[in-house]
Parts: C-alpha cells; structure tokens; sequence
C-alpha cells in the first residue's frame, strides 16, 4: 500500500520529529487509525515533502511522526496544463476538480462563461471557491500528490483570451473544431491552456475572442461529454501524449 499523506502549514525548521494535529491529525487517528511504525508522507501541497514513521498516536487529533527524512522538493512538471473550467451546476465543479487533479492537472481556472447557469457572486462566489479549492487538497491527498493544483480566482472572459494568449499551446473543447485533440502538435515544455465550455457551450463571441487569442477549436472523439467529465478525459489525453505519464 502507498503511504498516505497528511498536509502541514510548512516544512521549513522541521526536525526529526514533527506534530501533525488539527483536522489532519484527526484524520490521521480517528479515520486513518495509523498505529506506531507506519510510514506517512507530510507536504506542504506546493511540492516540498518529507517521509517519516508513526511514533505515537495521541488522543483522537494528534499523530507524531518521528524519523523524518531531509525534505525534498518535487520540480514543477512541464509542460505544464492549465485547464480553464467553466461553471457547472450543483456539485459537478467539485466533481471536475477532483478528477482533474487525481489525474495530474497543475492549474485550474473557474471561467464565469456567458452560457453559465450558474455565477460566482459575493459570499456565495467565496464559498465555492474555498469548496472548490478544499476538493483540490483532498484530492491531491488522496492521489498521493505533493504539488496539488492551483485553483485560481474566477476568470472573465478577456482573463480567459489573456491566458491563452501567453500559452505555448491553446485550445478550446468544441463541436466546430476540425482536428481531434489525439492528433494536435504539442510543446514539449512549456505551458498548455485547454478551456472547457459550459452545458450550454462556448459562444461564437466567446469562440472568436479565443481565436483572435490563439486558441483552436478540438473535439475529443465522437461523443460529447459533460462539462464536469470533459476537462479529465482531455487531461487524461494530453498527460499521454506530452509523455508525463510514460
């Protein structure tokens, strides 16, 4: 079994002992039960980890965790993708965020796309963010991530079209497009920006803005896929092709 990773504000000055409490610690004791001698890895979730073994597991929200290796720090990957997620309804925007980064997506941008049902405003625009954010933590968690994604403020579309002006690789997932994204010439380093349009889908204003940006429209294949699912399987796609899953 892979070693289950537990969250710290910071590495930096931890010696050869460390203190996992709070929410982690608690998950640590009271779901996780680790006992004395199992092995956990600690991250700072923006690429710096450390291995250790279970020392003690105190009251039902403190893990001690002694044995603890010189931290390492992982390398950004490259290239790196960048998936600008539009808006979905319900819980579907929790649903694509986890799925994205269980696959290994390195950035996500929450687009408020003119076809939206849903829109981000005031409080509750914060608080799907901070839902969308926790669903990256615990996903990056549980995949075993150590680098989780970033997930941005949400986007305008002129953000949007900035974005994908800057990228070495510009895409947008739409019915229009000519090529499949299977066949699409990557950059071996670098930044790829893929946008994932609303159930609705994207706009012809929204379409040719993206164009004048750089962006080609692709399709991922015959079927069409929800907005929620859409942003893995072409994730999924593009992390094959660039090599980062060989």
């Amino acid at each position: 079994m892979t070693k289950p990773v537990f969250v710290v504000d910071r590495l930096d000055g931890v010696g050869p002992e460390c203190v996992v409490d709070g929410p982690e610690g608690r998950h640590a004791v009271a779901v996780k039960r680790l006992r004395p001698g199992e092995e956990v890895v600690l991250t700072d979730g923006r690429g710096r980890w450390t291995e250790g073994a279970v020392k003690a597991a105190e009251g039902k929200d403190r893990l001690v965790v002694a044995g603890l290796e010189p931290v390492r720090e992982e390398p950004p990957e490259s290239p790196r993708i960048t998936v600008v997620q539009a808006l979905p309804k319900g819980d579907r925007g929790e649903l694509a965020v986890e799925t994205m980064t269980e696959v290994g997506v390195d950035a996500i941008v929450p687009w408020a796309a003119s076809r939206c049902v849903t829109q981000w405003k005031g409080e509750r625009g914060l608080k799907a963010l901070g839902k969308w954010r926790a669903t990256a933590r615990e996903a990056g968690k549980q995949s075993r991530r150590v680098r989780f994604p970033e997930v941005a403020e949400a986007a305008s579309t002129k953000q949007v079209a900035a974005l994908l002006a800057g990228a070495d690789f510009a895409a947008v997932l739409h019915e229009s497009g000519q090529a499949p994204l299977a066949t699409a010439e990557l950059p071996a380093e670098g930044e790829i920006v893929l946008v994932v349009g609303p159930e609705g889908g994207v706009s012809p204003e929204e379409l040719a803005l993206f164009a004048d940006a750089g962006a080609r429209a692709y399709v991922l294949g015959r079927t069409v896929l929800r907005t929620s699912t859409a942003g893995t399987a072409a994730a999924a796609l593009l992390l094959g092709r660039t090599g980062r899953w060989s």
